[in-house]
């Protein structure tokens, strides 16, 4: 047996300089909250919101609170309410049904693939079955649909999309950033995503009448003139009387932090990909684990890793935690039971009469995921496999 990893899978690399600074500068100020500015300033948050909607490649940008609540906001400024049919990933992480629940709406759960996609097919059926009329897509830890097939089908049933992109902000399809398919797409800054300010998040979108109903539901009252890229006017006075006001808005010492980490997102997404490969290459020579295939049409973000592994369902448990106390840390898909941030669709009971996805059981049951934090090098990446084969041979020699 060889050594034990010693490395934490949840430390993030240091904020910036320029990030800390630009902090301390608005902690200095005592101007925390956004629409608190004096004359002729711009707050960091408008200035946060500019940078990243001319990085993404999208008109309009509006900072939140956090992934969920972008998605949230997302859902309502399209025009989904109580009862609207919402087709969606079956596999997903909690805020996404979450969000689904939060503004009233009916969750259709569309099959997973077996390479963690939608599943086209079934997507297709639910399309025409359920009548609905919005898609609400995540690329679930990375892994980014066959977006040409996928929109023929929005097209084919008048389909409105929504990006969920907490996972692949700087992923693109066939050159196409992620989120700029869709009408409207969310994004997360929670500090295991790809910038890092603890919590926020980002709803970017083309659409007038969307960005506007987004920035007042997220908190603006009547103060939506100070933020700098905004549809005219006339936009917000059609709507701005028959908005709530749902007071998520993003803080000015969080936008501060965030806006430093902008310009690095291409440089952490090469130093990423070059972990992911090293890990995928390894993993990819142990015969009982099958890994998911990728398109030469992804440009993948490799935040995090998945994989199957073929041994007793029974066994995984004691293979997960014989891993954990030499120091490799996997979460398990499969369980019945939501631990920490893994949850399976049949566990949100706040659903009534959810129908069974066979298909997506049976690929999650034996699925297993792993952070890869940037903290980590490529030696790191060479010991964390040694480890997972010598376990699994441990616990295959013990049949």
């Amino acid at each position: 047996m060889g050594k034990n990893f010693t490395k934490t899978f949840t430390q993030q690399e240091p904020i910036p300089e320029d990030g800390i600074s630009k902090a301390v500068n608005v902690l200095n100020s005592g101007r925390l909250h956004r629409y608190n500015v004096v004359k002729g300033e711009l707050s960091e948050t408008s200035l946060l919101e500019e940078e990243y909607a001319n990085w993404q490649g999208s008109r309009y940008c509006i900072a939140c609170t956090s992934g969920g609540f972008a998605i949230q906001l997302a859902l309502r400024s399209i025009g989904i309410k109580s009862g609207t049919k919402v087709l969606a990933n079956a596999f997903t992480l909690a805020p996404v049904p979450g969000a689904i629940q939060n503004v009233g709406a009916k969750p259709v759960f569309v099959e997973t693939d077996e390479n963690y996609h939608i599943d086209l097919n079934d997507l297709h059926l639910k399309a025409k079955s359920s009548n609905a009329k919005f898609l609400l897509l995540s690329h679930m830890r990375g892994h980014i649909v066959n977006m040409e097939k996928l929109m023929k089908i929005c097209d084919q049933y008048e389909i409105h999309l929504i990006e969920d992109c907490a996972h692949t902000m700087g992923a693109k399809w066939d050159q196409v950033r992620s989120g700029n398919f869709g009408k409207v797409a969310a994004f997360s800054s929670q500090t295991y995503k790809h910038i890092n300010s603890g919590e926020g998040g980002f709803l970017i979108t083309n659409d007038d009448d969307i960005a506007a109903k987004a920035v007042i539901l997220s908190g603006s009252y009547m103060l939506f003139d100070r933020h700098i890229s905004i549809p005219p006017k006339d936009v917000f006075d059609k709507i701005k009387l028959h908005t709530p006001n749902y007071s998520g808005r993003l803080d000015n010492l969080r936008a501060a932090i965030l806006r430093s980490q902008i310009p690095l997102i291409e440089s952490k997404v090469f130093l990423w990909n070059e972990l992911y490969q090293t890990l995928y290459d390894k993993l990819s020579l142990i015969k009982c684990l099958t890994l998911p295939l990728r398109s030469s049409k992804e440009f993948y973000v490799g935040s995090s890793i998945q994989f199957r592994i073929d041994i007793a369902i029974e066994k995984i448990p004691n293979f997960i935690s014989s891993c954990m106390k030499r120091g490799v840390e996997l979460k398990w898909f499969g369980d019945k039971t939501p631990i920490g941030y893994t949850s399976r669709y049949d566990s949100w009971k706040y659903f009534k009469d959810i129908k069974k996805l066979p298909k997506t059981i049976k690929i999650l049951k034996n699925t297993l995921d792993m952070r890869i934090p940037l903290t980590f090098n490529k030696d790191d990446c060479n010991q964390i496999v040694d480890i997972i084969a010598d376990e699994l041979k441990s616990i295959k020699s013990n049949n």
